[in-house]
């Protein structure tokens, strides 16, 4: 794709075609715009910010950047921990922030939901029907749909309710032609034509803009029962993960390290031990009876793999507390300086070797490395500690930051779990999904984004269509 020179006159075109009052052109505003979460150091610097309102916006912004091979980088709430919005210079920023209509059907409970709406507001919308909506990223509070839908975020629950994909039943989806299409529907089964919904859901805006999600819904959860158990060592810690999870399927497992406990424990002073070298928090959602029962298992479970500590409730203000100081981990690492964040992502027998080798990747390069899981499906979240102001720490943390990667992917696991190749760990892709797979990637990219205007540069090398443009 070559970028042509975007004149004032293109501008006012734009202004024109999307509408007044939607293009953003202040510098200082389209500032705001240029990152995510990630804060990617090289993201660069859009021409203009589209806020879009509708799926006609949409439409009219593609078009326009389609008929001057101008990129689009789609954006929700900038919550993306893998620079996968950042911005590309002479591009468009697409904001789909002010597009936050949700609509509840709890005759087929679906909800149709725009992508701007937030986790949390489909999670309230659908309580008012008795309903839930289960994917549920620690951002959940402020992160935005089609931002989850278009990494295939999951969260805390997903060891025994999946993750934002298996919840998707059809949506409504921009091409970069300007086209708009209608994939899948209200229906839970449906399996005319090849499964394109699933082909977008994790695409990161690569092959089209997400303008609507129709996402499935269940009945409200059950009360949990919590368990919290701390262990003396990382090995007792993941040798407890294996054994609930080779018997069981509760509702949460969340792992948190010794540097992750104190940082959360300096944030909230909530008491928690901070000698443990690691710390389970482990729900049960089954009816009372079975939830009791369920989490014995675990306790003795816990025991037998010399837990220091095992405690459980089921009382909700307790429990959320629990929660809140899990939600709370990458926040709390944060505070003792910038964050690096990764979610590799091994087959649960290796999640012990993972946790291990992460710990001497640490110290080999001399970077805190701070470690959450999602420990009931071997995804994690390493949080590599940087000083901003140490030039050689960055150079050994960025060392480090490929190190982790490696050694997951040796460990026959991914570089991503749900937060999305994105721009930070693209160089890393082949090693990944190797080599015919990266290959039938580029295809699918090439013939759904001939130009390559669609987030050029996230999750594929930009130079990898050179060639073909």
């Amino acid at each position: 794709m070559q970028q042509s020179f975007v004149s004032t006159t293109e501008i006012q075109e734009l202004i024109a075609t999307v509408g007044e009052g939607k293009v953003v052109t202040n510098p200082a505003t389209i500032d705001n715009y240029r990152r995510d979460r990630a804060n990617d150091p090289d993201a660069g610097t859009p021409i203009a910010v589209v806020r879009a309102t509708s799926s006609e916006d949409v439409q009219a912004a593609i078009r326009f950047a389609a008929s001057h091979a101008i990129p689009v980088v789609a954006r929700g709430a900038g919550s993306g921990l893998s620079g996968g919005s950042s911005a590309v210079d002479g591009g468009i920023i697409l904001s789909l922030e002010n597009m936050r209509d949700i609509i509840i059907d709890p005759l087929t409970r679906t909800a149709v939901v725009q992508p701007g709406a937030l986790n949390a507001e489909v999670k309230a919308a659908a309580a008012e029907h008795g309903l839930w909506y289960p994917p549920d990223p620690s951002s959940f509070e402020f992160c935005s749909i089609g931002g989850n839908v278009a990494t295939n975020a999951g969260g805390l629950c997903c060891v025994k309710y999946g993750v934002t994909a298996d919840y998707v039943l059809g949506m409504k989806v921009v091409l970069a032609d300007g086209r708009q299409v209608q994939l899948g529907g209200t229906q839970v089964k449906d399996v005319a034509g090849l499964n394109l919904t699933q082909l977008f859901i994790g695409s990161e805006g690569t092959l089209g803009v997400i303008t609507e999600a129709t996402l499935r819904l269940v009945p409200a959860q059950r009360p949990p029962t919590t368990l919290v158990a701390t262990f003396s060592s990382l090995d007792d810690a993941t040798d407890a993960i294996l054994a609930v999870t080779s018997t069981m399927r509760p509702s949460m497992l969340e792992f948190m390290d010794n540097y992750t406990i104190n940082a959360v424990e300096d944030l909230t002073r909530m008491g928690l031990e901070r000698e443990a070298a690691a710390m389970l928090i482990v729900q049960s959602d089954e009816p009372a009876e079975l939830a009791a029962q369920e989490i014995e298992q675990i306790q003795a479970l816990c025991h037998r793999y010399d837990a220091t500590d095992v405690f459980h409730t089921s009382d909700a203000e307790e429990a959320e507390a629990i929660i809140v100081a899990r939600r709370m981990a990458i926040p709390a690492v944060e505070q003792n300086g910038t964050l690096l964040l990764e979610d590799v992502g091994v087959p649960l027998p290796q999640l012990g070797e993972l946790v291990r080798g992460i710990d001497e990747i640490s110290q080999l390069r001399d970077v805190p490395i701070a470690v959450i899981a999602h420990a009931g499906d071997g995804n994690t979240h390493p949080l590599l500690v940087v000083d901003p102001t140490d030039a050689e720490q960055q150079q050994r943390a960025q060392r480090a930051y490929g190190d982790v990667m490696d050694l997951a992917v040796q460990l026959g696991g991914t570089i991503t779990g749900e937060h999305g190749v994105g721009r930070l760990k693209q160089p890393w892709l082949v090693n990944s999904i190797g080599e015919d797979a990266l290959e039938l990637n580029h295809r699918i990219k090439r013939a759904l984004d001939p130009q390559n205007i669609l987030n050029p540069g996230a999750v594929f090398a930009p130079t990898d269509f050179v060639a073909n443009e």
